[in-house]
């Protein structure tokens, strides 16, 4: 099949100056006054109302003047492309700032849209199969690799835009991204997180491939859809940024200045580059020999509908071990199509949709989201057009397409081909289903695809899914009997009295849901409780965040943040724990509130708030609306507050407390249109709902400007102090060690010796406000002859465990240091032992060697993982001390150092003041002293274990050697 060069060109800064990649004809004048009627009527029907309505011109701006959100926007080119029969760019929805922009569009947009013959003659396909790997495959590189070797010339991605397409083959995949990786080897470190900013395009799927085979780690980002947002785009991912600590970021060169205002803003970020720049580098890409399932592969920022983002950490175990799980449970068969508009910076679009297809060797039919909300019909034609089989979607993308796919348009399309269709990423809607395969059964979709699914970032993407070919399981339970008791009681039939809740399926193959109570006790059926989960799929913890890490993890379990009840074996989630208000003992859920309230006229669909505020008199929660509203006429927005207040009462049987209307944007939302709830309740307890109108673009602009100003001040003040922290601690040290250096010459005993060293070190940290920590298990023995493993993480370890530990230890360190003067004899007189990393026998006499000391009763102290690197995160441990202590027979202490790596990581000079905290973990002893290789693994991996959950950084296991 012919590649055609269809690159998606999102230009969200081409408005800044003045630009825009559109035609600059006007329009001619009667299409202009055209243009401005279907606009007027528009916000006619927005408003309700022709009174204080603003004036429409060509040169109004859709954001700043007409206020047309993302929503509002759909509608309008919605009622454009009927009335005036045309097609418009789908790039227009990002791009046009006003209606001159697209009224010049329309000057080359395509007269009507396709008909149905047109779609069918275009649904000749590649017919050649691929299939699935091996599964002793574990890493994606290695599957892209496999894939190369098979069929190299499959067709998996085919990229479509307007009426366009571009294939990407698995070879043309590899050779891209090959040539990516070679150019940023040079410029990142292994197991770096390297940021992506990218739209969907051929740049996307080469550069995430490009960072994995670069050995690095991918962290998606997600590009600006309009400059309206910009403030707010650039605080959250400058917040990302600074937490994964990237100092790369790929971008395209439209996005280069908002790039730059990221740079601003974030200290860390070092470069940015694009696609393009980074393929041109004639660099030849080396073999990422370090990379291994337990390698991280990913860092996934999850929405941030209910706090901050967080980077979940995943691996390529966790990754594979989904994908294939969601194969089995979908049941995928070879020639199976995927058509998707959902973006690749979310875990539904990227693992769900592109690399479930990459591994199982089928085809990807994908195109913008913008595409998508430019004109929701797109999504379902390209399914027929393509013959497309699966497909998946939020609950709000099926609303859409119910209010603005035409009846014409749902005519002329057929659908059925398409045997899954998947509701998740959102709370699932009961009556959208139903709607839904009403209004589309018309085209041959059968109620048996639709298929609602329950996942999170944490477990990848996907936990459960129901029984294929079954259909929408609902169920109607008792309403006040759940509410106050928790107990899904059902009932016959919906009724005035009854609550609906849609089945989510049952986990995945080798994955396991519970339902507890607040105690932690596992609940019977149809009682509500919070969900928990564990399987091959679950996250080991959140990337740099050791506080959420903790709140995540549970004796095992991974706590998903959400309620549920189980019935028949099957999953029916209720809603988030944190947005679910408690009303004098009532549940009240507020994604049931939201769609009735938004369905009122006059209030804006998708925009509307439900939470709760503590009422400290009353000691409960107060119920709060939140609404947006175009109306500002006193006695409809009366009208409006009535109405709002009797759809509650007829919804839960109770009033709210209070109903906020407010202008358009209050409403606060995460990038995937999720409503932030408690953020929302936060802006209302401020009382600063009223002024939060999102400013011009020039306003945020000068804003962000300003902002960073502030920011590099502060930053240069920090870097000073540092630079002035950072002399104080070399001078106090080399005070300290010119001290020290003619007490260690004397004839003194090791013993002796470590104690000058321990009351020396404890002093530097002392002088320099190093805040030591040390935490001792109760089961730790202090006998001689210990064997003491211990991560590695920054220059100043050595220094930090002599401090810690008061009984005499020799350290065990590589033999290079040895031949470095005055360092070679400090070390030796405190003890030290050399080994040798290079040689294999020398190696082995080694551990032989420090056994024989662990006999005779000299303790060691060994950094397991050899070397350490400046990323966050746990490396492979060496076997050398584990066969040391099986060899002796002695116990093994495990010490995990927390916060070492702030204090002086790898590449740097300028100690920062940290808090450190020193774990000393319970001994160990291997359980089969009679098969040592056996008992050796048993103590590395008992030791990793310890260390891991107690030194705050992530398992990256082969990320880096």
């Amino acid at each position: 099949m012919d590649v055609l060069d269809a690159r998606d060109s999102h230009a969200p800064l081409a408005q800044a100056s003045g630009s825009l990649p559109l035609s600059t004809s006007a329009p001619a004048p009667d299409a202009s006054e055209r243009l401005i009627e279907i606009a007027r009527a528009t916000m006619r029907d927005l408003r309700q109302s022709d009174a204080d309505s603003p004036p429409v011109t060509l040169d109004s701006r859709l954001d700043h003047d007409l206020g047309l959100d993302s929503l509002a926007r759909v509608e309008l080119f919605a009622r454009i492309e009927q009335e005036l029969h045309v097609r418009l760019p789908e790039t227009l929805f990002e791009t046009a700032a006003t209606l001159a922009d697209i009224g010049a569009a329309l000057n080359s947009a395509p007269a009507s849209p396709m008909t149905r013959t047109a779609l069918s003659a275009r649904r000749a396909i590649e017919t050649t199969l691929a299939a699935a790997p091996p599964r002793s495959i574990t890493t994606l590189p290695h599957v892209l690799a496999w894939h190369v070797e098979h069929h190299p010339d499959f067709p998996q991605i085919t990229i479509c835009t307007d009426a366009r397409e571009e294939v990407i083959t698995y070879d043309a995949l590899w050779r891209d991204a090959r040539a990516i990786a070679g150019a940023l080897q040079k410029r990142v470190q292994p197991g770096e997180p390297v940021a992506m900013m990218l739209p969907t395009s051929r740049d996307y799927f080469t550069t995430f491939f490009g960072v994995l085979l670069a050995g690095a780690v991918p962290v998606p980002l997600y590009p600006p859809s309009r400059l309206g947002q910009i403030e707010e785009h650039v605080r959250r991912h400058a917040g990302i940024l600074a937490n994964a600590t990237a100092r790369t970021l790929i971008t395209t060169p439209e996005m280069r200045r908002l790039a730059t205002l990221l740079r601003m803003h974030s200290p860390c970020l070092r470069r940015i580059a694009t696609a393009e720049e980074l393929r041109a580098d004639p660099h030849e890409a080396t073999r990422a020999d370090g990379l291994q399932e337990s390698s991280t592969a990913l860092l996934q920022y999850t929405s941030g509908s209910t706090g901050q983002p967080k980077g979940v950490t995943l691996t390529h175990a966790n990754l594979l071990s989904n994908i294939t799980a969601l194969g089995q449970a979908l049941e995928v068969r070879r020639g199976d199509i995927f058509v998707s508009w959902l973006p690749l910076y979310h875990d539904m679009g990227l693992i769900g949709a592109w690399l479930g297809t990459l591994y199982f060797g089928l085809r990807l039919i994908v195109t913008s989201p913008l595409s998508f909300l430019g004109r929701p019909a797109r999504w379902l034609e390209a399914i027929d057009r393509y013959r497309g089989t699966l497909s998946a979607a939020p609950n709000f993308a099926y609303e859409l397409c119910l209010k603005h796919v035409r009846d014409d348009e749902i005519a002329a399309l057929d659908l059925s081909s398409w045997r899954i269709a998947m509701n998740g990423a959102e709370a699932v809607m009961p009556q959208t289903l139903v709607r839904f395969q009403e209004r589309f059964g018309q085209s041959g979709l059968r109620r048996s695809a639709l298929t609602p699914v329950y996942g999170m970032a944490e477990c990848s993407v996907g936990l459960t899914i129901p029984p294929l070919g079954r259909g929408p399981l609902i169920d109607a339970i008792e309403r006040d009997c759940f509410v106050q008791e928790g107990i899904a009681r059902p009932v016959s039939s919906a009724g005035t009295n009854t609550i609906e809740f849609v089945s989510c399926g049952r986990p995945l193959a080798g994955h396991e849901v519970r339902i507890l109570d607040d105690a932690g006790r596992q609940l019977d059926e149809r009682h509500e409780g919070r969900l928990v989960f564990r399987g091959p799929s679950a996250t080991h913890g959140y990337y740099r965040n050791p506080e959420a890490t903790s709140r995540l993890m549970r004796d095992g379990w991974l706590d998903s943040g959400d309620r549920a009840y189980r019935a028949n074996g099957e999953i029916f989630v209720t809603g988030r724990i944190k947005d679910i208000i408690i009303r004098a003992g009532r549940h009240i859920y507020p994604d049931e509130l939201e769609a009735a309230i938004g369905a009122i006229p006059g209030v804006r669909k998708g925009c509307v708030a439900v939470f709760g505020s503590s009422d400290r008199e009353s000691g409960t929660e107060r119920v709060i609306v939140l609404a947006e509203t175009r109306e500002e006429r006193s006695t409809q927005r009366e009208n409006l507050r009535e109405a709002i207040n009797a759809k509650v009462v007829e919804t839960v049987g109770e009033p709210p407390d209070d109903v906020v209307l407010a202008p358009p944007h209050t409403v606060l939302k995460t990038s995937s249109g999720k409503i932030r709830r408690a953020a929302s309740r936060d802006l209302y307890e401020s009382g600063n709902y009223q002024a939060t109108q999102r400013h011009s673009t020039w306003m945020q602009l000068l804003r962000v400007i300003a902002s960073a100003a502030r920011a590099k001040l502060q930053l240069t003040l920090r870097q000073l102090l540092r630079l002035l922290y950072g002399t104080y601690f070399w001078t106090v040290f080399a005070l300290l060690g010119v001290l020290m250096f003619p007490l260690i010459l004397l004839p003194l005993s090791e013993t002796t010796l470590w104690s000058i060293g321990h009351r020396m070190t404890r002093l530097l940290l002392l002088c320099t406000g190093v805040n030591l920590k040390v935490e001792r298990d109760p089961a730790t023995l202090s006998t001689a002859g210990e064997v003491v493993v211990a991560n590695h993480s920054s220059y100043l370890d050595g220094v930090l465990l002599m401090a810690a530990i008061a009984q005499p230890c020799h350290f065990v360190t590589k033999r290079e240091l040895a031949r470095i003067p005055i360092l070679g004899t400090f070390l030796r007189r405190l003890g030290v032992v050399f080994v040798e990393r290079f040689e294999v026998r020398a190696g082995v006499e080694d551990a032989h060697r420090l056994a024989r000391l662990a006999v005779a009763g000299e303790s060691s102290i060994f950094f397991a993982e050899g070397t350490f690197v400046r990323a966050p995160g746990l490396l492979p441990f060496h076997l050398g001390a584990f066969a040391a202590a099986v060899e002796a027979d002695r116990p093994l202490v495990p010490v995990a150092l927390q916060g070492a790596r702030d204090l002086l990581a790898d590449g740097q000079w300028l100690p920062q003041r940290s808090d450190i905290a020193v774990h000393i973990g319970p001994a160990l002893k291997a359980d089969h002293p009679s098969n040592a290789f056996v008992a050796t693994i048993q103590l590395r991996d008992a030791a990793r274990r310890y260390i891991l959950d107690h030194c705050g950084e992530p398992d990256t296991a082969g990320a880096a050697r």
